[in-house]
C-alpha cells in the first residue's frame, strides 16, 4: 500500500517523553558536543569564502550534535514477520534453471518489475535522545526494484533470469556514503523528538525525511520510474535498474506524483495529481505524450489536504477521492498526528472535465470511507462508475502512540463475522477490512448509489485490471486476498491468495438495514496458495493477440514461509482456480512489497548479455 506510500506521516504525542528533560544535563551535553569543534574552528587556516568555511563547520556542529545525542536502535521483527526483513542487493542478474511448467504460448517478451521497502543497514530504526523517542513506521524502507525478465530467442526458446537493485535516490546515495545510519526518523515517536528530527534532518540534508521511491513502478513514453508520494519519480534503466535521475518534467512540476497516474483512454497523456500539506493541497497535472511537457496544471482548491494515494480518467473526466485520511500541520503544532484518519470526517468524489479547473468539479458526497487503491473508473450514460477497495479505517499511519503495535494491527486484521451487507454492524477492530465497491455517480441528478460488491469473507486490496481498460467499462477486476489469520498472527498483512471478480455477473442480493443500497454480489474464483505462501505485486499481462478482456496471465511474486523459497507465479486469467502454467522459483529471498506491473520490451539479444556467463541452457 502502499502504501508506501506515505508522503508526510507523522504521528507524535504532546506527551512526556520517557526521558528526562534534564535542563543542566542537556547544557553540559551541548557544552562537551560543541567544544572539541570550537576549537577546530579556531584552528581553521584564514579562507577567502568566509560563509562556505562557517556553513560547512555549523553542518559539523550539527552532525556531531546528532551523533553524540540520538542513539539509532533496531526495531525488531519477530519470527511471523521474517520475510518483511530486507535482504541483500544482488550485483548482477542471475540465470533462471528451476521452471516447474512452461512459459505459454502467446506470453509477451518483457520484464516483470515489483517495487517495495528494504530498509538499509538491516531493518528500520528506532531513535532514543535527550527529546525521547522516535521511530519508522512499517511502510518506510528505501525501494527495491526486483525484476524478472523474460526473453524468447527465434528457436521459440525461452531465457529467464532474475536481478534486484536498490532504488539509489538521492538521499540513498548520502546515507550509503555516510555508511550509518543518518536521517533521523520522524514518523511517530514523541513530539520534542520529532520536532528535533524534522529540524535536525532539514539542517544536514536539506529535507525532513528521506526520498523512500517504494511503492509503484510506471511507464510513459517509453520510459520506466519508480515512484512514491514523498518525491518526485526517479526514471530507472530497464536492463541495469540504475537511477537516471529525477522526473520533474523539464523543471514544470515541483511536487511529488501520486503512485497511481493514469493514461486516459484514446491519448497517451499522463494524468497526475500532487498533494501537499500547505496550499494548494491538491494540483492536477497532465503531462504531454512524449513526457516533455506538462500541458496542464490546476489547484483542485481542497480546504484540507487528503492523502489522495490514485487519480482515475474515463473518456472525457479525471476522478479522484477527498476522504478523511489528511495531512495537518495545524494538527501537528497541537501535538496530534500529522497524518489522521478522521472516524467523523467526511467523503466525496470529484468529477472534472478533463481540462478544467478547480471550480469546475462536480462533487459527490459519499458514506465517510478510506479507500487507497481502485480498480477502475468509467462512463455509463448519465454515470461515472468508480470501484475501489473500500474500508471505513486506514491501516496508516498505525496506532496512536503509546498503544501497542502488534495488538493494534492483530485485531485489525481479524476476520469479521458477516454483516448482512451493513456496514452499521461492523465493529471497532473490523473497519480496517477492504472490499470490493462501487459508486455509482449521476452527473444529470447529483444523486449516488453505493454498494458492496462482495460479502465478508475475504478481504481484498491492491486491485488490478487488464490495463488496456484503464478508463472503459470493463467485465474483470483481479485483487490479492487477504489472510486474515496470519495477518492477524503476525501484526502484518499477508496475502494469501488472488481473487477474480466478474463485474457483470450478480449472483446473490446483499439485505441491507438503515439506509444502505442495496445490490447484487458478483461472481468471485479465487487463486488460492498454500499454506504459509503469501504474494504481493500481482500485474495482469495481455495475451499477444488475445481477443476477450481476460485473455492473459496474472503474474505475482510470492513467498513460502515454510521452505523459504520465493517464485513468481504465471496463473491463467481464464482458467484461474487451477495450478499455476509456470512457477519459476527465484536466486534469492524476495521480501513481502507493494506493487508491480509487467513491461512488454524486445530484447533483441540484450537479455543474455545481462547474464554474466557466455553459454548456458534455456527453457
Amino acid at each position: 500500500m502502499a502504501t508506501s506510500i506515505v508522503a508526510f506521516q507523522v504521528h507524535c504525542s504532546a506527551q512526556k517523553p520517557s526521558i528526562s528533560h534534564n535542563s543542566d544535563h542537556f547544557k553540559t551535553l551541548l557544552s562537551s558536543t560543541f567544544k572539541p569543534f570550537l576549537r577546530n574552528l579556531q584552528q581553521l587556516p584564514f579562507r577567502i569564502d568566509i560563509s562556505k568555511a562557517i556553513k560547512n563547520t555549523s553542518v559539523k556542529l550539527v552532525d556531531a550534535f546528532v551523533d553524540s545525542t540520538f542513539e539509532f536502535i533496531d526495531q525488531p521483527l519477530l519470527p511471523s514477520q521474517s520475510n518483511f526483513a530486507p535482504i541483500e542487493e544482488l550485483k548482477e542478474a542471475v540465470l533462471i534453471t528451476s521452471i516447474e511448467g512452461e512459459t505459454p504460448d502467446g506470453f509477451p517478451e518483457g520484464v516483470y518489475l515489483r517495487n517495495g521497502p528494504n530498509p538499509l543497514f538491516s531493518g528500520l530504526k528506532s531513535t532514543k535522545s535527550i527529546f525521547g523517542r522516535s521511530s519508522r513506521i512499517w511502510v518506510e524502507g528505501e525501494g527495491m526494484l526486483h525484476a524478472l525478465y523474460l526473453g524468447k530467442g527465434d528457436d521459440g526458446k525461452w531465457t529467464i533470469c532474475y536481478k534486484n537493485r536498490y532504488v539509489e535516490t538521492e538521499t540513498f546515495k548520502l546515507e550509503k556514503q555516510l555508511n550509518k545510519p543518518s536521517f533521523l526518523p520522524a514518523a511517530e515517536g514523541d513530539s520534542p523528538a520529532i520536532v528535533s528530527a524534522f529540524v535536525l534532518n532539514s539542517l544536514r540534508f536539506g529535507k525532513v525525511n528521506k526520498c523512500l521511491s517504494n511503492t509503484n513502478v510506471v511507464e510513459h513514453s517509453g520510459k520506466i520510474y519508480s515512484i512514491a508520494e514523498n518525491d518526485l519519480p526517479q526514471e530507472i534503466n530497464m536492463f541495469t535498474l540504475e537511477v537516471l535521475g529525477n522526473w520533474d518534467v523539464n523543471g514544470a512540476w515541483n511536487r511529488p506524483f501520486t503512485s497511481h497516474p493514469k493514461k486516459p483512454p484514446g491519448t497517451r497523456e499522463l494524468v497526475i495529481i500532487g498533494i501537499d500539506p500547505t496550499k494548494p493541497y491538491a494540483e492536477l497535472g497532465i503531462i504531454s505524450a512524449d513526457g516533455q511537457k506538462l500541458v496542464h496544471r490546476v489547484d483542485l482548491k481542497l480546504n484540507r489536504c487528503s492523502f489522495i494515494h490514485e487519480i482515475l480518467v474515463t473518456q472525457r473526466y479525471n476522478v479522484f477521492m477527498d476522504y478523511p485520511l489528511t495531512i495537518d500541520k495545524g494538527r501537528l503544532l497541537r501535538g496530534g498526528p500529522l497524518l489522521k484518519y478522521e472516524k467523523e470526517g467526511y467523503a466525496r468524489i470529484g468529477v472534472m472535465d478533463r481540462y478544467g479547473d478547480g471550480d469546475s468539479i462536480k462533487w459527490f458526497e459519499v458514506q465517510p470511507n478510506c479507500t487507497l487503491h481502485i480498480f477502475n473508473s468509467f462512463e455509463d450514460g448519465d454515470e461515472v462508475v468508480v470501484r475501489g477497495c473500500r474500508a471505513l479505517q486506514s491501516v496508516i499511519p498505525g496506532p496512536d502512540l503509546g498503544t501497542d503495535k502488534f495488538e493494534w494491527f492483530s485485531q485489525k486484521f481479524s476476520p469479521i463475522e458477516s454483516t448482512q451487507g451493513s456496514d452499521y454492524a461492523i465493529q471497532e477492530d473490523e473497519l480496517v477490512f477492504p472490499r470490493p465497491y462501487e459508486w455509482r455517480l449521476n452527473l444529470r441528478t447529483g444523486h449516488v448509489e453505493e454498494r458492496h460488491l462482495s460479502g465478508t469473507k475475504f478481504a481484498m486490496d491492491f486491485p488490478l485490471i487488464n490495463e488496456a481498460f484503464t478508463g472503459l467499462k470493463n467485465k474483470y477486476g483481479y485483487a490479492l486476498v487477504r489472510d486474515s489469520i496470519a495477518s492477524s498472527s503476525s501484526g502484518m498483512a499477508k496475502y494469501g491468495g488472488i481473487a477474480k471478480l466478474s463485474f457483470e455477473e450478480p449472483i446473490a442480493e446483499i439485505s441491507s438495514t438503515q439506509g444502505e443500497a442495496e445490490g447484487l454480489t458478483i461472481k468471485e474464483e479465487y487463486h488460492m496458495l498454500k499454506e504459509n505462501t503469501y504474494c504481493t505485486g500481482a500485474s495482469f499481462v495481455p495475451k499477444d493477440g488475445g481477443i476477450e478482456e481476460d485473455d492473459g496471465w496474472i503474474i505475482t511474486y510470492l513467498h513460502n514461509e515454510d521452505t523459504n523459497i520465493s517464485q513468481v507465479y504465471i496463473i491463467d486469467a481464464r482458467n484461474f482456480s487451477s495450478e499455476p502454467v509456470a512457477k519459476i522459483t527465484l536466486p534469492c529471498r524476495v521480501p513481502y512489497g507493494f506493487h508491480g506491473a509487467f513491461f512488454p520490451i524486445q530484447f533483441q539479444g540484450k537479455l543474455t548479455s545481462m547474464v554474466p556467463t557466455s553459454s548456458y541452457p534455456r527453457v
